[in-house]
This record gives structure tokens, sequence and C-alpha cells, in this order.
């Protein structure tokens, strides 16, 4: 019989309240209060953005996140967005996330849940942690850098080169994978939900009590980060694999995350796996070693070539169809309104942009929902 938390988790399967798409009364209405105080304080921007100029400075998607996060607190919401705002331009985090190394992006990716390039039955992303993966070794490289290979001279920012290389990861999920699984129209809600959070398997089978410590500063940094910058991008997070001193540690464990982490978080048993994951992802979705069918190893890239979002894509030339290239991954708007999948960052301190592939979705429809754009209206009438 599955513990109380696996039910919990299972019975949230549908969409919660307070998503697009799925907003009370009460809700839209301080939804739209939010958006006009973040415009009178000159935090946010309804128009002038955009190819077009006639696009929001930032999204609806990334507002309302801020205010699920404060509980539909307007004050509280505004004062997060707005340090988040001011963080991001002191420290040029578009900038960061064009021109980080590709290789120094990988090594740091391989230090943190990876999505294995599949989605529950919602179309969340599903990320994978094998935390036993992770060595002293690598973990002290990454804690005592000083810099990042590329960084131009035109960079100011004074924070840590460990938590530059941590909000490149962050960016990926924002602007590559959940605008990429948005565009996707095989799920629920299609139309008017945009996917904003990911699932988490956090596997930490045969972790020892010294490396959970060690482990300490490397995961509160990550969680701090989230719950100050990237708020609500995290649905669940399923820990599997427990040892059994586990239950004993949890309760100073737990103290190392926001107390709004720790309540999206479900220990597994062995023999809640399965069922658990069976309830919101498909069986060919989930990693072998966790019953399913799919064929992962940690750290490999993500292949989309059997996951239905590979379809999705027009793979440029000299592109392997389904496989997605190492480094950071960002989306651009075509001509014509589609969206175009680009490999950033730099090699050798020189800067890239190699085009992967196209998406036939309006951009404008997919970062900004609820806009049509002009090609489509066109074709209503």
């Amino acid at each position: 019989m599955p513990s109380s938390s696996t039910q919990g988790a299972a019975g949230a399967y549908q969409y919660p309240s307070g998503h697009l798409g799925h907003l009370s009364p009460s809700q839209q209405a301080s939804f739209d209060q939010f958006k006009q105080l973040c415009t009178d304080r000159k935090a946010y921007s309804p128009t002038g953005h955009g190819p077009k100029g006639d696009l929001p400075s930032t999204d609806d998607v990334a507002l309302l996140r801020f205010l699920r996060a404060r509980r539909f607190d307007l004050e509280g919401a505004f004062k997060q967005f707005k340090d988040t705002e001011e963080w991001r331009k002191e420290n040029d985090i578009e900038g960061v996330y064009r021109w980080i190394d590709r290789e120094e992006y990988e090594s740091t990716r391989r230090l943190y849940p990876q999505w294995i390039g599949r989605r529950d039955k919602r179309g969340v992303p599903v990320y994978v942690f094998e935390v036993g993966n992770l060595n002293s070794k690598d973990i002290a490289a990454y804690e005592q850098a000083t810099s990042l290979k590329g960084t131009p001279s035109s960079y100011t920012g004074k924070t840590p080169a460990k938590l530059l290389r941590l909000f490149a990861l962050y960016e990926n999920l924002t602007n590559f994978a959940l605008p990429f699984l948005t565009s996707a129209t095989d799920r629920p809600y299609a139309d008017v939900t945009p996917i904003s959070q990911s699932n988490n398997i956090v596997d930490i089978s045969g972790v020892g009590l010294k490396q959970f410590w060690d482990l300490k500063t490397h995961m509160q940094d990550a969680s701090t980060l989230a719950t100050a910058h990237y708020p609500e991008t995290l649905d669940r997070i399923f820990i599997i694999g427990a040892p059994s001193f586990f239950p004993t540690v949890w309760s100073w464990i737990k103290k190392w995350f926001d107390p709004i982490v720790v309540s999206k978080m479900f220990i597994l048993s062995d023999a809640e796996v399965l069922p658990t994951l069976s309830d919101f992802m498909e069986i060919q979705d989930i990693p072998k070693k966790y019953g399913g069918q799919l064929d992962y190893t940690f750290g490999q890239m993500p292949n989309l070539a059997a996951g239905g979002m590979g379809e999705m894509v027009e793979w440029a030339e000299g592109m392997e169809k389904g496989m997605l290239p190492a480094g950071p991954i960002k989306w651009e708007r075509a001509e014509n309104g589609d969206m175009v999948m680009v490999n950033v960052g730099s090699v050798g301190g020189v800067e890239k942009r190699d085009v992967i592939g196209t998406v036939k979705r309006q951009w404008e429809e997919v970062l900004f929902p609820g806009r049509k754009s002009r090609r489509n209206r066109g074709r209503e009438r």
C-alpha cells in the first residue's frame, strides 16, 4: 500500500490551481492587479518588446510564477520579482547563457538534475539526478572555480563562478526546455496552459552519510537560487533509493531547503517507485533502472528520437535527428514567426550560434501565451 506521501503525489496529478488556464476568479483578479502594480512601479512593461514591439517585457508565465510563489500576496511577489529583475541585469544573466563555455556548461550539467528528453502525462519535463555519481574531486573543482571560460572583458558581475554556471542551467530550463514542452500540442490543455515546471527523480542509492554532508553546500546553493530567482519551477521531487539511515537524518537534511521545496518532496520505497512513476509517466518514458522501458544512462544528452518531441523539429542539415548537442540552447524567432532552436555558448573563447532545427509553432504564441500572431489571425479570418 503506498504511503500517504505517495498518495498525495499521485492525487495531485491534475494541473493545480494557480496556473494559466486554471485560475479562479479571485486569482485572475490578483494577477491582473499584479501586472498593473508592476507596470505602475516601472518593473514591467506590457508593450514595447519583441520583433514587432507589441510584446511585454516579461511573459505571463514568469510573472505568475512569482505571484504563485508568494501565495498571491501582491507586495511580496512584487519585491521578489523586482529583486530578480535587478539581479538579472547586474549579472547579465542572458549574456552569461550566451557566452558560457560549452565544455564548462556540460561539466556543470553533470552535477545537477538532467532532462532525460521525456515528459510526464501532462507534458511536464522529467529530470533525473543520480546523487551517487557526484564525487568530492568534481565538487571541489566546481566550488573552487574563480572564473568562467570565455568571460568577455566587458563583464562586470561580482557573482562567484560556480553560481554563474548554475544560473546557466536554470536558464536552460526556463528558456529552452519549458518553451519546447509548451510548443507540443499533444498534451492536455495545450491551448491554454504553458508548461512552467519540472518533475525530478532524485536517486540517492548508495549515498553514504558523509557524502550527504559533503554535498550540503552544493544542494543548498541550488535550492536557494531556485527559491529566490526561479520560483515555482519545481512540480515534484521523487526521492528513491533511500538508504536505511535516511529516515533518521531526514529531519536535518530537510532544513537545508526552503519549506515550499520540502513540501514537494516524496520519499518512495522500492515497492512504490514504479507504481508511483507510472501514475505520472508512460512506461516507455521511465528509465529501465526504475522499472520502465527507456534506455537511459545518467549524463547522456536527451534523445528525443522516440519520445515524440523529436518529430516536432525540422532538423538542420548535419544534425542527427532527435539528438540535442552539448552546450546551452535557446529559442529565436524566425522571420515568419517560427521557433528556431539555436546552440549558443562559446568554444575556445569564441561565441557560437549553430542552428539545430525549427519548430513550426509561432514564437509569440509559445513564449507569450494568449497572443496570436498576425499570420494565425489571418488564417482564422
